[in-house]
């Protein structure tokens, strides 16, 4: 029994492609999963055994929790043993929403939210002097101490600079029975119907009692009743005015400033976080960044007249409302609408941008009689931003924003915070400006901290300081050091947002788990690499398993144990090939250990081409972290762009060179970040971008409806003789629509059956027998096939049935070369890997038609792929630049970069430290370089 603690043992697992296997998993080992893409790694790290961990938790809570949650199915496996509580960290990216930073990912930032809650110092916002605040019982204290022996009123403030007559105040005071206020400073007595001018600003206190200050016992007890009533009236302050010096001094039980009086609530962690309406700055709702018309854009040239089109949004002139009204102001103006728009009088410029209401007359000399008009006008810029504001239209509020610029919120600063938020500090900051530092900083200054606390502070933070040091911690550990924490999540890369979500999990330091990391190498950089290997061996020091899908040679290497998944692909893989240590797995023959051991290897090219000898030049990049780059990209060649994680190339390629190519070619939306300009379009004309989204994962999505082969073979089976006898229509061979499909499971082939709270069982529908279509529709035959015949091919099979039909084959054909020659046509999305989704997804860009002129962007195309999976991609790129087309990479992989014809090395360091073109040349003249990371590490492979 002892022996078999050492190891999670899972017998009989059939999941997906899996055959029936049974594997030993030693226990509180670095574990690796290796294999190629498709072979079976997910399917038995996740849907096996993380599959298995989740449901026993659920399985523990009662039969009536279990409604709630949702059944998980039990994998298909005969038993698994030894399984600790296990945590998956799966290759998802992170929220896109605005609201999302950094530090709110990490859960860092609610740390210090509590932190400033319960151990800062309020400061005024007025005075910049130290809030107070006080007891009953110490501002009686106070009072005896500070006024012994003089005349005193004990006021309580009840209007502060506000506008208003107060009629119905003074009635309710005096029918509470009061006699006296104090209006702006004088004291006066309180007179039927007494009121005050409304146009001016005003402060009222209501004197609660006048009284001579001394220590005997009546004195006291009176004290104390006029505090708590003084309180009650001024809502927690109250004000005492020496009658001697005419001089007020201000007590309050919520924090206060004692000069001024200002006050503010008690502080909660709500306080300061952007996304509560307590903590939030009310000008840009906690976003730090408002849209504002930019005046410039809405008359880009001033020199034109309104008649010709001066006012950009409105175009030259028309005959409708908004022209006829700007004629009106012309004649109430004195201009003409063909006047050049930089001639026309400030005024009338003023009621244009921003509107106007107002009567004027005018006499008619030749008539000799005066007619009235009426400017009634929103005004351009004014139209514009209530447009952006306020319309549901999703193309209007774009087509107001291309005159609008983002800037940051002139409330808050950029902050997200309100005014009050930002006065609360510790050791001189405020919450805002902990966020603003990059890790490193942050680290170096909580590490500093215990000695500028006082003993109250120190006692309450200890936990909390020790928590975020061991969060930040982590972060430097896998390399995130130029981060800070207010951060967006949306403009961080793949590699950086994976490691992130590592630092969250790991940095909870937990013990006994087991950990299923889906590779976390992903966008790392080599240097980075071993950083993050160090984090997981260091989790699994302190006592966890870990378990890693990874084909990262690096990774494999420093394995306790790997467990090879093959020999192929799809329904050709789920068997296990080997296992034991690096060194045991390298004696192997599998193609995973001749690649390990360098029996093969992908190779370099013999020369590196020429070119056309054209280039495509962008000047002057300067989004995000990038320092004025220009870069001139030789076309006609295969060329890599790399560089650290963070160091600004999805940047330079994904968000500033793709949008201008994009809007140059298919008029694209998207904007690109800032430049000066670019050259050499005339040399390309057309641009493929194959980024890192995911493909559709709903059931109903196949490799044939998303490389949009199967609308062909509609079309195809539409065309049948019978089916055009028949009146059928390519809708008719939709499983997706009524008409042709299976309609008891709506042409999903099985059918559900609820078992309330034991999970749904799914089987196979007995109208169609899985088929998924009717009877009718799969009498249609194409070459002795029905529809469902043609889904039940594989892509291999199906490239010789339709090897006559040149649209359908060309498309199959690229799914074929990238290697996926063994899936199925109908395969469900949802059970394919992240590879094949990968692969999916290049298939079908690489299918479009290329001109020989085509400009390729490909980030990250390795994502997912074994060692020979990344020797056949390279085949189908390679063939695509001979044909003289130009493919761009942003790649890690060193197999990739030692191929390429060009390397662009971005660096030197990830975030503000990044942005500078570090080298640039062929793979063997960027070795030379001794400032360029990645030139260390390809040396070891060109040499």
């Amino acid at each position: 029994m002892a022996q078999n603690e050492d190891f999670i043992e899972v017998l009989g697992a059939r999941v997906h492609n899996l055959k029936n296997i049974d594997v030993r998993i030693p226990r509180e080992q670095l574990v690796v999963i290796t294999g190629l893409s498709g072979s079976g790694k997910s399917s038995l790290a996740f849907d096996t055994i993380y599959a298995e961990g989740q449901r026993r938790y659920i399985e523990t809570f009662s039969a009536y929790a279990r409604q709630f949650l949702g059944n998980l199915e039990r994998p298909d496996v005969d038993k698994i043993d030894g399984l600790s509580p296990v945590i998956a960290i799966e290759q998802k990216t992170t929220s896109r929403s605005p609201r999302s930073t950094v530090g709110t990912i990490t859960e860092i930032y609610d740390f210090l939210r509590l932190f400033y809650a319960r151990a800062s110092d309020a400061y005024s916002f007025n005075t910049g002097e130290k809030m107070v605040s006080y007891s009953d019982e110490q501002i009686k204290k106070l009072i005896i101490e500070e006024f012994s022996g003089r005349k005193v009123s004990v006021l309580a403030p009840v209007v502060r600079s506000r506008k208003g007559h107060y009629r119905e105040l003074f009635e309710q005071v005096a029918k509470q029975g009061f006699l006296k206020v104090r209006v702006d400073g004088e004291v006066q007595d309180l007179i039927k119907g007494m009121k005050i001018d409304r146009y001016k600003t005003h402060d009222i206190e209501i004197v609660i009692d006048r009284l001579k200050i001394s220590e005997e016992n009546d004195t006291d007890k009176r004290l104390s009743e006029t505090i708590v009533t003084a309180m009650y009236h001024g809502d927690d302050i109250l004000m005492v005015l020496d009658h001697d010096t005419n001089t007020t001094r201000y007590f309050s039980r919520s924090l206060m400033c004692p000069s001024s009086g200002i006050s503010y609530p008690n502080p909660e962690p709500n306080n300061f976080s952007f996304n509560s309406p307590k903590g939030m700055c009310p000008n840009c709702k906690g976003l730090g960044k408002l849209y504002k018309v930019n005046l410039n854009k809405i008359v880009p040239n001033k020199g034109l007249s309104i008649k010709q089109g001066a006012l950009a949004p409105h175009g030259p002139q028309k005959s409708n409302w908004v022209f006829k009204q700007l004629e009106l102001i012309a004649e109430r103006y004195n201009f003409k609408l063909s006047d050049p728009f930089e001639s026309i009088p400030e005024e009338a410029k003023e009621v244009i941008f921003h509107g106007g209401n107002e009567k004027f007359d005018i006499e008619s000399k030749t008539l000799g009689i005066t007619r009235s008009y009426k400017i009634d006008f929103e005004g351009v810029a004014t139209f514009l931003q209530n447009t952006f504001d306020a319309n549901e239209s999703k193309s209007l509020r774009r087509w107001a924003k291309e005159y609008m610029n983002k800037i940051s919120c002139p409330e808050c600063e950029g902050s997200r915070l309100r005014k009050e938020s930002l006065y609360f500090k510790v050791n001189g900051k405020n919450i805002a400006e902990l966020a603003h530092m990059d890790v490193v900083e942050l680290l170096e200054w909580f590490t500093d901290l215990e000695n500028h606390l006082s003993e109250t502070q120190g006692i309450i933070a200890a936990e909390i300081i020790k928590e975020v040091r061991s969060r930040l911690q982590f972060l430097v550990n896998v390399g995130l050091t130029y981060l800070a924490l207010d951060r967006s999540s949306k403009s961080l890369s793949g590699g950086e947002a994976q490691r992130i979500r590592l630092a969250t999990q790991i940095g909870s330091q937990l013990v006994g788990v087991l950990y299923i990391l889906d590779e976390p190498s992903i966008g790392l950089h080599q240097r980075d690499n071993a950083k993050l290997i160090q984090s997981l061996i260091q989790l699994k020091n302190i006592g966890n398993s870990v378990i890693v899908v990874e084909h990262d040679k690096e990774m494999i290497e420093h394995a306790d144990y790997i467990i090879d998944i093959g020999p192929a692909a799809g329904r050709h893989g789920g068997e296990i090939v080997s296992v034991g240590s690096p060194s045991e797995i390298k004696k192997q023959h599998t193609l995973t250990a001749d690649y390990l051991n360098g029996t093969k290897e992908i190779e370099i090219p013999k020369k590196r081409r020429k070119g056309n000898g054209k280039t495509l030049t962008l000047s002057g990049a300067t989004g995000n972290n990038l320092k004025d780059v220009s870069i001139s990209i030789p076309l006609g060649k295969m060329i890599g762009v790399t560089g650290v994680s963070g160091s600004g190339k999805s940047t330079l390629i994904n968000e500033t060179l793709y949008p201008i190519l994009n809007a140059h070619f298919f008029n694209g939306v998207k904007k690109p970040m800032p430049y000066k300009k670019i050259d050499g379009l005339k040399h390309i004309d057309k641009v493929i971008d194959i980024n890192q989204s995911p493909i559709g994962r709903t059931p109903r999505s196949n490799p044939a409806t998303y490389t949009g082969v199967f609308s062909e073979i509609r079309n195809l089976f539409s065309k049948v003789p019978e089916a055009m006898i028949r009146g059928y229509k390519p809708g008719r061979f939709s499983f997706n629509v009524a008409g042709g499909r299976c309609e008891t499971c709506k042409g999903g082939g099985l059918r559900v059956i609820e078992m309330n709270f034991l999970p749904d069982v799914y089987v196979v529908c007995e109208t169609c027998q899985g088929k998924r279509f009717n009877r009718e529709t799969l009498e249609i035959r194409f070459k002795g096939k029905s529809i469902y015949d043609v889904l039940e091919m594989t892509i291999n099979e199906a490239c010789d049935f339709f090897d006559q039909i040149p649209k359908i084959y060309r498309k199959l054909k690229t799914i074929k070369d990238v290697g996926l020659g063994y899936i199925t046509l109908g395969q469900q999305s949802t059970t394919l890997s992240g590879g094949e989704a990968q692969r999916i997804k290049l298939a079908t860009e690489l299918s479009k038609r290329d001109t020989g002129n085509t400009f390729y962007i490909l980030d990250e195309p390795t994502t997912g792929l074994h060692f020979e999976d990344i020797r056949v991609l390279l085949i189908v790129l390679n063939k695509l630049v001979d044909k003289g087309n130009t493919v761009l990479i942003i790649e890690h992989n060193l197999d990739v970069i030692k191929t390429v014809d060009y390397i662009i090395d971005i660096g030197p360091e990830g975030g503000k430290k990044g942005g500078q073109i570090m080298a640039k040349g062929t793979p063997e003249e960027l070795i030379k370089d001794k400032k360029s990371y990645t030139a260390g590490f390809l040396k070891k492979e060109l040499l």
